[in-house]
């Protein structure tokens, strides 16, 4: 049996398949926030970034003042106050950090739990992942120090 190649995708359906799915991401961070109690008002567009399909990350002012950067993609919904990074770039990196921490804390308390061990192992997974975008400096060529 032989494998049906997909057809090469236009310049065109390119861009539309990352418009929708920037949207997905959008309406993915809004939900994570609003399930957390948080409402967004605003997106900060200069600072977030989008890497698609890996991860997008958005600034965002919320109503009650704060401002959040929330991770969304191939990986956990995640959230912090602005105040734990200046760029997305760092934030990125907090993200990687603060899962390689909940997943060592997961697994110390995990037992024999499985499912447990295996959302450990995602979030250690994806933590290199975000890692190793972190430290591509030619992804980040673009945004201030």
């Amino acid at each position: 049996m032989s494998e049906q190649q997909q057809p090469e995708l236009t310049e065109e359906q390119k861009q539309q398949r990352d418009i929708q799915w920037q949207r997905e991401c959008f309406q993915n961070a809004q939900k994570h926030l609003a399930e957390k109690g948080i409402i967004p008002n605003a997106v900060i567009d200069k600072d977030s970034r989008f890497l698609a399909p890996a991860c997008a990350v958005w600034k965002m002012k919320a109503q009650n003042g704060k401002t959040y950067w929330v991770i969304t993609g191939q990986l956990p919904t995640d959230h912090v106050e602005v105040v734990a990074a200046t760029t997305a770039r760092a934030a990125i990196k907090h993200f990687s950090y603060q899962w390689q921490l909940k997943a060592d804390a997961i697994l110390a308390n995990a037992g024999h739990d499985q499912s447990q061990a295996q959302f450990a192992n995602l979030l250690i997974n994806r933590a290199h992942g975000l890692y190793d975008i972190a430290e591509n400096d030619q992804l980040w060529v673009n945004e201030a120090s």
